[in-house]
């Protein structure tokens, strides 16, 4: 007598296995996608909140009808500042947004000789003021200090850096592979630092 195999019912065992071994793999890619989504979309937010305040930061308010004074490095609690301006941005995408530090180098903050820049001549930089939520430091050459324009003393650069801690929204060090290599997410957390430059007559 010859014996008829059912080939669907030997494919259904090998259906299983191989669903299996797929399966985590499958989770783990997905995972570390909704992260690394996430990272881009910090991302992306850090760098439009940096060159909006950069921007504000050298023009303000004015117009070329009405000229008014720059706005302040200020803190988050201030509403014409550039701090809040880069606080408001940042708010939505990203949680806390307050606990972002935000260093504003403009003319507009004056050090102790009552000059908003340091150094002279070809040297020159704006002064830096640094901001967490509503508590700012005092004026001072920031770190990172400002680059000088290359048309120093004619022209001075502002500046706007923005550095953000944060937790990835999966936790566990399988699911933050695309940014472990780079350096940014050490120990659980990630740090994004962005920054812009925009140059000013002075």
């Amino acid at each position: 007598m010859r014996r008829h195999l059912d080939p669907t019912r030997d494919s259904r065992g090998q259906s299983l296995v191989e669903t299996a071994l797929v399966v985590p793999l499958l989770v783990l890619l997905v995972l570390n996608v909704v992260n690394f989504g996430y990272f881009f979309w910090v991302t992306t937010n850090l760098t439009a909140a940096s060159r909006s305040a950069t921007l504000y930061a050298i023009m303000g308010s004015s117009t070329p009808s009405a000229s008014q004074q720059l706005p302040p490095s200020g803190s988050s609690s201030n509403v014409l500042s550039v701090t809040y301006l880069t606080v408001q941005d940042m708010t939505g995408p990203l949680a806390g947004p307050t606990s972002a530090s935000v260093q504003v180098c403009s003319p507009i903050n004056l050090n102790g000789l009552n000059a908003g820049v340091n150094g002279s001549g070809s040297g020159q930089v704006s002064n830096c003021v640094t901001c967490t939520g509503s508590t700012c430091g005092s004026v001072g050459t920031g770190s990172p200090v400002p680059s000088a324009d290359p048309e120093a003393p004619t022209f001075v650069l502002s500046r706007v850096d923005i550095v953000y801690t944060f937790q990835p929204l999966i936790q566990g060090t399988i699911f933050t592979l695309p940014l472990k290599a780079s350096g940014m997410c050490t120990s659980g957390t990630c740090t994004f630092v962005r920054h812009v430059e925009m140059r000013s007559m002075n």
